[in-house]
């Protein structure tokens, strides 16, 4: 089995969700008592936030580093938003970055959809580093046109799914937000933010919903077992 390095804490609510479902992957694959062989690097969330997503490089890729001089053998990003910095650590690290943008693609891309909603950070909703990685597999991606429904969706991951509150309130703006995006022409609907499928799911629309959590977890196992 190959070791894998995650670089976690952003936050540690969905970081639960990734070692729970890659500990599932492996045991459904093997049986037994066999789980994963990882190792977490849990950042302090505060830290990034005081800094800001754009201006946190520097301790991503510490992390990433440590990781690697424990000798894993692949490092993982738990969170869509730190992908910003994801082509800049490929080019400091001497192991493969498993990227969520490009196994939420290859997903999408594997059900014949072409045009997606996109919900996530307000970074990953309008700067182009998620977007593009998406275009790059031929998807046409949608964002809340409002600029009020997109600071509201970055108000609700930062104030309340980032410490793992859940309101019924917000799920419901969440569920109407989206379903903007389904009028809109969206085939599917992509959960960008590792946290957002802690208010909504599958079981609230119609359309495919993409987790990403759950499909960059589903890739790390194929990784390790590979």
């Amino acid at each position: 089995m190959k070791k894998v390095g995650l670089v976690g804490g952003t936050s540690w609510v969905s970081t639960i969700d990734y070692y729970k479902f890659i500990n599932e992957g492996v045991n459904k694959k093997l049986g037994g008592l066999q789980f994963a062989e990882c190792l977490i690097y849990s950042l302090n969330f505060g830290d990034i936030q005081e800094k800001t997503w754009p201006n946190s490089y520097e301790l991503v890729l510490n992390a990433c580093l440590s990781l690697q001089k424990s000798g894993v053998d692949a490092i993982v990003l738990c969170a869509n938003t730190a992908h910003m910095h994801a082509e800049k650590i490929e080019k400091e690290i001497d192991v493969p970055l498993i990227h969520i943008g490009t196994e939420t693609a290859k997903a999408i891309v594997q059900e014949k959809i072409t045009t997606v909603g996109l919900l996530g950070t307000s970074f990953s909703m309008e700067m182009d580093f998620y977007k593009d990685r998406l275009k790059s597999f031929g998807l046409n991606v949608l964002i809340p046109e409002s600029q009020e429904n997109r600071n509201y969706i970055q108000q609700v991951l930062k104030q309340e799914l980032g410490k793992g509150i859940i309101n019924p309130e917000s799920k419901e703006n969440y569920i109407k937000i989206a379903n903007e995006l389904i009028g809109r022409g969206a085939e599917a609907i992509i959960l960008g933010c590792t946290e957002i499928p802690l208010l909504i799911n599958q079981s609230d629309f119609s359309v495919p919903v993409f987790d990403t959590t759950k499909i960059h977890s589903d890739a790390i196992v194929s990784f390790m077992l590979a």
